[in-house]
């Protein structure tokens, strides 16, 4: 096999570069009144956007049903050869077929356009011919137009592939922008991303409870509360007085600050030596905003709270840190 030098290669990549990003930048000169109108079209619908094609051009349109639907446009992807052969029946007269063909000749394509029409949906045509069959049928059309591909022979789609999925794109982030879709939109679909872990899990999701979150009365000793402690695994204790509201909370801190000051310290009852009023997070909060809290007041763990004040857990900076928080 022959060899090439490094910088020829590199060379090589660059004009890949090159033409795909002219091939971008193009569309950008032949926008028109067809995009707007395929927009209209897209954001009106009432049903879901159905995505079809072949060969390459059906790989970016899957990508672009995926994208569509992770950013609140319901769609799904029909593969057009499996269409004609008894899938057409998930196509309802409400929806938009968008389909993608940079020839627009496609023989599968067009074998499927006159069962859309028959059906009654609307099409939208990803091309570059605006003569073609698929074209003429269509009630809009983005014209997805290049002038050469990136591959050697001229033959492979690159280019029209990376300019029809440039186009795909711009339609889902424009479609974000007028339907309004937010953060919390996002993470609504995503709630296995960061994200989704960021704005969705609240503290009671993530939280110590139960016997992981000791709660002691104020007249306890501190003995006892140590006891307590160490048998749940905390590092701390929350103290509370006859009605179960939250009055403090025993720290290592507390521990250390206090042995010097109390020579009997374990006899003492834990309302002398406790912490009074601590910083809580309530159990409604967003993880990320108690992540704010412990940030800000430079501490591992805070009590959680309830709407009455009475303790319901113990949020410690490592629960974060499982969750995917941080």
């Amino acid at each position: 096999m022959k060899r090439f030098k490094n910088e020829e290669i590199l060379d090589w990549a660059r004009d890949v570069f090159d033409i795909e990003a002219e091939g971008i930048l193009g569309l950008k000169r032949i926008l028109n009144e067809d995009f707007l109108e395929t927009l209209k079209i897209l954001s009106d619908c009432k049903g879901r956007i159905v995505v079809t094609g072949m060969g390459k051009a059906g790989i970016i349109g899957q990508k672009f049903s995926a994208t569509l639907s992770s950013t609140g446009t319901s769609s799904f992807w029909l593969h057009a050869a499996e269409a004609v052969h008894g899938d057409l029946g998930r196509i309802k007269e409400d929806d938009v077929v968008a389909v993608l063909s940079y020839s627009g000749e496609t023989e599968e394509v067009k074998t499927l356009i006159p069962f859309v029409k028959k059906i009654g949906a609307r099409i939208i045509a990803f091309t570059a011919n605006s003569n073609s069959s698929l074209a003429r049928y269509s009630d809009s059309v983005v014209n997805v137009r290049i002038n050469r591909e990136a591959c050697a022979l001229g033959l492979a789609p690159t280019t029209s592939t990376t300019a029809m999925l440039a186009a795909c794109d711009a339609i889902s982030v424009i479609l974000m922008k007028i339907k309004g879709f937010q953060e919390k939109d996002f993470a609504l679909f995503h709630p296995r991303g960061s994200l989704g872990r960021r704005l969705l899990l609240k503290v009671r999701d993530i939280m110590r409870k139960g016997k992981f979150n000791p709660v002691v009365h104020e007249e306890a000793l501190v003995k006892d509360v140590l006891v307590k402690i160490t048998s749940s695994h905390a590092g701390a204790a929350v103290i509370v007085d006859s009605a179960n509201r939250l009055i403090g909370i025993f720290t290592d801190g507390d521990l250390r600050r206090n042995l010097e000051r109390f020579p009997h310290l374990l006899k003492n009852k834990i309302k002398d030596v406790m912490t009074k009023n601590p910083v809580t997070v309530n159990d409604n909060d967003l993880a990320s905003e108690a992540l704010k809290v412990l940030e800000k007041k430079k501490i591992d763990e805070v009590p959680v709270v309830d709407d009455y004040n009475h303790p319901v857990g113990m949020l410690d900076i490592q629960d974060l840190i499982a969750a995917g928080i941080i």
